[in-house]
């Protein structure tokens, strides 16, 4: 029997893209998850990165995954100036550096006419975001969005299970993101409060939790559910003491369709690991998805029992297309970031070639909604700061 199921492998590409980081050096958890993602599919080859701002670290990053050292460098914009001269530089930049980073170096690159992938948020204003949306038009480069959960075969599935009426018309939305590790003594700390960019407003932006991991959870609501919020009416806390930012944020929402919804986060739920969780209710039936247990949804039909559906088992394009092994080899966290960076692949070697975008990477989070995580940010300070009033929804 083969262990690899080659259905959701797509189509064959020229050749593998030319990958650079920025942010992401020696020690970073989440660097090191993107080029593990890049690299699961067989599509990229990370050769350059700017890894730290410091050179001997810069240096000694690069070297330990193998770059030339002339390609290690400490200053992002004389990465994307270097590496858009050379012939065979880069194609697309992965930014993998704290918020406040994310909008200028993407601007670099996009100017250099080089294609992004990006963590969320998009960055700490709603403006950079609707800057780089059009920079990224202008310009005709991907830019990618690591929302990572919609890279799930069974969230997907999910969608298109909504998409094609199964549920009937989505009437209510519950998601939520619960962490504990805000709750643990050491993120408590003076000292961590004082010094952690997550706790700076000038580096992680206004908001803690909800810029965290609350976009993934609203993000992850539309996604699934196809709709958007018109207004809101959130709540911003902090449980930790002396915290600027936010540890906590509980919203209720309303959609223009009549449907309503209730999002919550928070990194102060003990004894919750990466809890996210989402139900949608529809006429006909309901869903419900944890990420915790990746390779299976539950789909309970309306007077009828629960059916557990199981990744490699269920029948549907978009299931097939981020399915890499058959059922009851389980797939997770990095096989999800993966399908971002395969989707990603397929969109810049189309758009490179002047090709249509593929129709299998229609699911990749893009700018766009980057740009409506950043409006969902303000909306939620609008609301609290006006005592969790009732806000539009830009």
């Amino acid at each position: 029997m083969s262990i690899i199921n080659t259905k959701g492998s797509g189509t064959p590409l020229p050749r593998k893209l030319r990958l650079g980081m920025v942010g992401g050096g020696d020690g970073a958890f989440i660097g090191a998850v993107h080029r593990i993602a890049a690299r699961l599919d067989d599509r990229y080859e990370v050769v350059a990165g700017a890894l730290s701002s410091n050179p001997e670290r810069a240096l000694a990053s690069g070297t330990a995954l193998r770059f030339d050292p002339s390609r290690c460098y400490a200053d992002y914009r004389e990465m994307a100036r270097a590496e858009s001269q050379r012939p065979d530089g880069i194609d697309v930049v992965a930014i993998v550096t704290p918020n406040h980073l994310h909008a200028p170096v993407a601007t670099a690159f996009l100017e250099a006419g080089i294609h992004v992938i990006c963590d969320k948020p998009l960055g700490i204003a709603t403006a950079e975001g609707e800057a780089l949306a059009a920079l990224a038009r202008e310009k005709n480069r991907v830019f990618a969005l690591t929302h990572t959960y919609t890279g799930y075969p069974m969230v997907r599935h999910a969608r298109e299970l909504v998409a094609a009426g199964e549920i009937g018309d989505v009437r209510l939305i519950h998601v939520e993101y619960a962490q504990d590790w805000m709750a643990e003594a050491g993120p408590q700390s003076e000292q961590f409060q004082r010094t952690n960019w997550h706790n700076d407003p000038e580096r992680a932006g206004p908001t803690g939790c909800t810029s965290d991991i609350g976009t993934h959870a609203f993000h992850l609501a539309g996604f699934v559910s196809g709709i958007q919020p018109n207004e809101l009416l959130a709540e911003l806390h902090s449980f930790t003491p002396d915290r600027v930012l936010d540890d906590h944020v509980q919203v209720m929402l309303r959609y223009p369709n009549g449907a309503r919804g209730m999002l919550w986060s928070s990194q102060m739920a003990t004894g919750c690991e990466n809890a996210l969780k989402l139900r949608v209710f529809g006429s006909k039936a309901s869903l419900a998805f944890d990420q915790e247990n990746p390779n299976e949804l539950w789909l309970t039909p309306l007077g009828g029992s629960a059916q557990r559906l199981t990744r490699g088992r269920v029948r549907g394009a978009a299931a097939e297309h981020a399915t890499r092994v058959p059922s009851g080899h389980p797939e997770g966290y990095l096989e999800a970031f993966a399908q971002l960076y395969r989707d990603a692949a397929a969109r810049i070697h189309a758009v490179d070639a002047g090709l249509p975008v593929p129709a299998e990477s229609a699911d990749l989070p893009t700018v766009d909604d980057g740009v409506a995580g950043m409006r969902f940010i303000d909306a939620v300070l609008e609301s609290d700061r006006g005592g969790s009033r009732w806000t539009a929804l830009g």
